[in-house]
Parts: structure tokens; C-alpha cells; sequence
């Protein structure tokens, strides 16, 4: 048994050492020992920004694509005549839209800042000589060599009217029209309201040729497939495409699979939306309607991959026009009000395997900070209210823990009489647990129970939007980066030291090395992690450390 203790916290220690090394490569930028390098930026656009061949999706090599006869989004590589990009302002975003298509080619959340850079935004769309993220949708044929329809590299004419919400007023509305391409016109009008990051958008069919047009309305958004600045080497959060219908439920797409071809996507279903995702910010095209949509992926270009959705509109006969009304949502992944736009969408904000746990925590979290006005106190409560929950079986634990500490030297003296004689020495102090009714493991138990509630926390604290430039107390400015004085995790090193202090020491030296070294080691990556993540499990530990003290006296053990 006791070999086997040994042998469980080598491997534990060896692979924790692996890790750090590993997350220290990353972090200096050195390859990963499981995983290849991150992906160049070989799709961005020179300076003066993207080629529309580069920028631009080709998802004819679609995984998941439509039934056939249905073609495929159009490969045009250039603008048959110049376009222009012009500016729309509210109170939350920014917003350059390009006539080529009326696709949205930057978006600046106003509220947000840059957390490299505080005198600027958060951009989260973009089209730049660094990054290429960029919102579309168009139309094309249902019928196979039946000629192209209006797409998103059919230069449109923005029709007059306001450009930034002027004060007093709730909405604003801008709308593009292209000229006729195959008998058809189309055209798209952006809604944009005060304080909200959803953006309406109507689409309209016109038919002014003299047959019957049957297109299809696609809604995609592109991406390379860079990682987000400033991305933390030692957690990982995800950044991707995902999708979500009632059947398949949300659907996370790795880059890589898109670029080998055996990327999952969903069947056609009258639900469901697509959406680009990174760390604490989301963009996503919404159709709420019940209507028959598929579903799309492709690598357009090297490091360039798109995500989108297909909807097959009605016959529109000569003279006749068809308006589909969607929601193109950019901004940042709160939790309230992404679930009240759409079915499953505020499961972007992943917690993972622990969402059943997460989600009421983030509620509970949440009503704390509407009494404390303070994200920092509100973790502090909350981590308070689960040591009350959780008070009995951590006592249980503490007293389990506190008797091995007690006959620590009783157990030391038989491992030295025995040293020679292993099984009677194993005897021996079966004998003594029996006698002082001490179960070994019982320290180890109650704390087992309680890990999945602490990881769930860890992940609500991680994928909270909200930590985001929320303050603290004094140098703590913001709970979404690391301690700029590295005050909380020394606190944190300190704490964990004293609770290994105040649990029994291993009679197997070996044993003894590794309670002192592990914790030093786990210690090491708090430096590193966002001081709301350091505030609650230093919290966790004062709380801890403070239960095990007065159990320890209660009991009369030093």
C-alpha cells in the first residue's frame, strides 16, 4: 500500500513538472510538446488590409454541406468595380461596414477596453495586416449553373441616413442596396439599438427579371485561425467556430479539423445558428424562425476557415419580393442576455463538463455582487457560502486528518522497529487506526466530493466576461489578469505551506519530500493566473486553514 502511495505521487509530480515545462515553452513561445505550433499568420492581409481572395470564404469544399443541386457560396476573388467602407457609431459599438457585400469588416465594443493596450477598445472583427474576422452573407443559386446571385463581393450602394445614434433616440438603421445580378436585387438593412450588441438584420429579395429566381440566404462569418492577443499559455479557453441546433445541441468545431476536411457540422434543421468564439467575447448569426437552414464549414484560405449557415428561400416570381429577418450578435458573452436571443446560445460561454454545477454558481455569484457592488467581494462571499455547505464534511475530513497527525509518531516508531519486516510493520498499524478508530483515507474523502463543485467555480471564475476590468480592492484593478505585484499569489504560496504544515506529515520520507515540494510546484502557476482565480483559492485556503486550526485545538493535536 505504501509503495503504491509513492508510486501514484511520483507520477503526480512528474507529470505536474511536464506540464509547467510544457506551459513555459508555450509561453516563451517555443513548441508544445502536445500540440503544433500556433498557426501563422499567413492569411492576413498585407498592410492597407485583406485581398478579398484571401478574406473571403469558398465553401464549395464545405464539410456538411447541402443537398445536392444546392451550390455553392461564390469564389469571385476580386470586386468587379471599387467599393468603400464607411463608419456607423452607437453608444456600445463601432462598427465598418464595406459596400463590397455589406459585410462588416470591423467591430469596436466601446465598453470594453484592450487589456494590452487601456487607451484602446476591444476589436473584436477585423480586417487588418494582423487579424482577418469578418461577418457576411449574400445569396446564391439554388440551381446548378443557374448563374450567380447578389454576394458578398457585390458592391452595394449604402442608401442615405444617419450614421452615428444621435441622442434621444433608441435605433438606428442603415441599408445597402446591390444592383441587379441575375434578375435579382438584394438588399440588407442593419438595425442597431441603443445599448444592445444585437444587430437586427433584414434581408430582402427583390426579383426584377421576368422568371422565377430560387436562391438560397447564407449568413457566415470567417476567421483565421490565430489566437486571440494576449492569449494566457497556462489555461486554455477556446477559440473556433460553433453551432447549435435543438437535435445536435451546442457543437464546438476544432480549426484543424475544418483544415482536414473531417470537420462535424450538423443536418439540416429548421433551428439552430453558427458562431465564432474566443475568450469572454462571441459572434454569432441568429434566425429564430422555424425555417430549414444547413450548415457549412470550409478552409478558405491557408489559416483562413469559415462557419456558416445556408437557408433555402421560397420560389420569388417576377416582380415579387421575400425579407428574411435575422440577428447578427457581436460583443461580449453575457450570460443573461445571450440566452434570451436564442435557444443554447449562452452555452458559448463554455464551462465545460461542469456546466450542471456552473451555471447555478454563476447565478449565486451574480446575486452576490447585487448586494456587494464588487465582483472581487462578491467571489470572496460566494467561496464563504460553500465552506458553510460544505462545513460538516470538511470537518469530518479535518478530525480524520488531525487523528494521523496524533499517532504520527506511534506509526513513525513502528515503521523503524519494523523496518526489516514490511507486512508485520503493515499489521501493526492496522492495529493502531483499529484501535484509535483513524481511517487513513478519511481525510482524503470529503475533500473528493468537493472537487467537482471547486473546478466548476474555477471555470465560472475563468469564463466570466464580467471579471474583465472589474476592480478589487487597491492594486487589484482588474480580476481577469494576473496580480501585477504578484501580492496574491506570494499570500497564496504561504497559505498552501501552512495547510501542508497543519496536515499529518507521511512516516514514509519520501512521502514527506512531496507534500512540501507539490505544493511548491502547483504554487508556480498561480503567478500566472487572473487574480479573481488566486482570490478564491486563496480564500479557500484561509477558510481551510482556519477550520483545520480549530479542529486541531479542539482535539489537542500540534
Amino acid at each position: 500500500m505504501t509503495d503504491m502511495r509513492r508510486t501514484i505521487l511520483w507520477v503526480v509530480f512528474s507529470m505536474s513538472l511536464v506540464l509547467l515545462w510544457d506551459a513555459w515553452n508555450k509561453h516563451t513561445g517555443r513548441p508544445s510538446f502536445f500540440s503544433p505550433p500556433p498557426a501563422t499568420s499567413s492569411a492576413s492581409a498585407p498592410a492597407g488590409g485583406a485581398p478579398a481572395s484571401a478574406a473571403l470564404p469558398a465553401p464549395a469544399a464545405a464539410t456538411g454541406s447541402g443537398p445536392a443541386g444546392a451550390s455553392a457560396i461564390s469564389t469571385q476573388a476580386t470586386a468587379p468595380t471599387a467599393s468603400q467602407k464607411f463608419t456607423v457609431r452607437t453608444d456600445v459599438l463601432e462598427l465598418t461596414i464595406d459596400t463590397q457585400g455589406g459585410t462588416i469588416t470591423r467591430a469596436e465594443l466601446l465598453k470594453y477596453e484592450d487589456q494590452q493596450d487601456r487607451a484602446k477598445n476591444v476589436v473584436l472583427l477585423d480586417q487588418s495586416a494582423e487579424r482577418v474576422y469578418l461577418a457576411q452573407s449574400g445569396l446564391i443559386n439554388r440551381v446548378d449553373n443557374g448563374g450567380a446571385f447578389p454576394n458578398h463581393f457585390t458592391v452595394m450602394t449604402p442608401l442615405p441616413g444617419e450614421r452615428t445614434l444621435p441622442e434621444g433616440r433608441e435605433a438606428l438603421t442603415v441599408t445597402l442596396e446591390s444592383p441587379e445580378v441575375n434578375g435579382l436585387k438584394y438588399r440588407k438593412t442593419y438595425t442597431l439599438k441603443r445599448g444592445s450588441y444585437a444587430i437586427d438584420v433584414r434581408h430582402e429579395v427583390v426579383n426584377v427579371g421576368s422568371e422565377p429566381r430560387e436562391p438560397q440566404l447564407y449568413l457566415q462569418l470567417v476567421r483565421d485561425g490565430n489566437p486571440p492577443p494576449g492569449e494566457s499559455s497556462f489555461y486554455y479557453t477556446f477559440t473556433g467556430p460553433a453551432l447549435y441546433t435543438d437535435a445536435k445541441k451546442f457543437h464546438k468545431i476544432d480549426f484543424k479539423d475544418i483544415a482536414k476536411g473531417s470537420a462535424e457540422t450538423a443536418p439540416p434543421a429548421d433551428n439552430g445558428w453558427v458562431a465564432m468564439v474566443q475568450h469572454y467575447f462571441v459572434s454569432a448569426w441568429l434566425n429564430t424562425q422555424p425555417q430549414l437552414r444547413e450548415f457549412r464549414t470550409a478552409k478558405v484560405a491557408d489559416n483562413l476557415y469559415s462557419i456558416a449557415m445556408v437557408q433555402p428561400l421560397d420560389v420569388v416570381a417576377p416582380g415579387a419580393t421575400k425579407a428574411v429577418d435575422t440577428t447578427l450578435y457581436i460583443g461580449p458573452q453575457e450570460e443573461k442576455k445571450l440566452e434570451a436571443l436564442a435557444p443554447g446560445l449562452d452555452l458559448v460561454k463554455d464551462y465545460g463538463w461542469f456546466t450542471i454545477l456552473s451555471k447555478p454558481l454563476f447565478w449565486l455569484l451574480d446575486k452576490l455582487y447585487g448586494v456587494l457592488g464588487n465582483w472581487g467581494w462578491a467571489i470572496v462571499a460566494l467561496v464563504v457560502l460553500l465552506k458553510i455547505a460544505f462545513y460538516w464534511l470538511n470537518a469530518s475530513a479535518y478530525r480524520s486528518m488531525a487523528k494521523m497527525k496524533a499517532i504520527a509518531p506511534r506509526v513513525q516508531e513502528l515503521r523503524e522497529r519494523y523496518k526489516d519486516k514490511p507486512q508485520q510493520m503493515q499489521q501493526e498499524m492496522m492495529r493502531i487506526y483499529r484501535e484509535e478508530k483513524v481511517n487513513p483515507m478519511g481525510g482524503c474523502l470529503p475533500i473528493l466530493i468537493q472537487i467537482p463543485v471547486f473546478i466548476a467555480l474555477y471555470w465560472v471564475l475563468l469564463s466570466s466576461v464580467e471579471m474583465r476590468n472589474a476592480p478589487w480592492i487597491g492594486w487589484i484593478t482588474d480580476l481577469s489578469v494576473k496580480d501585477p505585484y504578484y501580492i496574491l499569489p506570494l499570500l497564496m504560496t504561504a497559505s498552501t505551506l501552512l495547510q501542508t504544515w497543519l496536515n499529518p506529515t507521511p512516516p514514509d520520507p519520501v512521502q514527506a519530500k512531496m507534500m512540501w515540494i507539490m505544493p511548491l510546484v502547483f504554487s508556480v502557476m498561480f503567478f500566472f493566473f487572473p487574480a479573481g482565480l488566486v482570490l478564491y483559492w486563496l480564500t479557500n485556503n484561509i477558510l481551510s486553514i482556519a477550520q483545520q486550526w480549530f479542529i486541531n485545538r479542539q482535539l489537542g493535536v500540534k
